[in-house]
């Protein structure tokens, strides 16, 4: 396994948790990460994610696990369509219910073609997978107003559940750019790499990291 040069640390502000990415961006992005978080039941979430040079993703690879349960996803994309491979061990809804939360059913997706129009995966509460979108389209030195509408696959946290999802992103200028999705919005503001420094309601990257 090859060492990473630099490593991303946020810490979640919705609840009690962190993310740690470590990452090599120098011909496209090769990540992976280990998250924490305390809600909706605690859980450990490790991922890995690869794109082309073109920051068009390729790859991604999730185990999310908590106290009883274990699920993972594997995710190709090649020929224009999405591979998407589950597993599941443990039973994370009866954790779920034991306290007092619906269940989320099974990880992946029963259809991969609705997720053809999708180049670009966002993992739920990761604010790396921001960064996939912004040097893909360019957004970081975009004249401000510039907005791209896109389809993503969706991976919800800790579900694993993979769901098409519209989102748009508008370049604000200053190292600023707006998301939108179902009718949520933030202005994220990155780093000179396209990293998310902050991001409303979600994370903070702590100056010391």
């Amino acid at each position: 396994m090859a060492t990473m040069p630099r490593s991303l640390f946020w810490i979640r502000t919705d609840t009690a948790g962190s993310d740690l990415a470590l990452v090599d961006d120098r011909a496209g992005l090769a990540a992976r990460g280990t998250a924490q978080a305390a809600s909706p039941v605690p859980h450990t979430c490790r991922y890995e994610v690869v794109t082309d040079e073109a920051w068009t993703t390729v790859r991604l690879e999730v185990v999310v696990e908590g106290a009883g349960w274990l699920r993972s996803l594997r995710m190709e994309r090649a020929g224009g369509r999405w591979r998407v491979n589950t597993s599941e061990m443990g039973d994370l809804d009866a954790a779920l219910a034991a306290t007092g939360q619906r269940p989320v059913g099974l990880p992946g997706t029963d259809d991969p073609d609705r997720l053809g129009d999708a180049v670009d995966v966002d993992l739920g509460a990761a604010p790396l997978f921001n960064t996939l979108v912004v040097r893909r389209l360019g957004l970081l030195d975009a004249p401000p107003g510039t907005t791209h509408r896109i389809t993503v696959a969706w991976v919800l946290v800790p579900s694993l559940l993979v769901v098409p999802a519209e989102q748009v992103y508008t370049a604000l200028g200053d190292g600023v750019v707006r998301f939108a999705s179902e009718g949520f919005s933030a202005d994220l503001p990155l780093d000179p790499h396209g990293y998310v420094l902050g991001y409303p309601g979600l994370a903070d990257r702590p100056a010391s990291a």
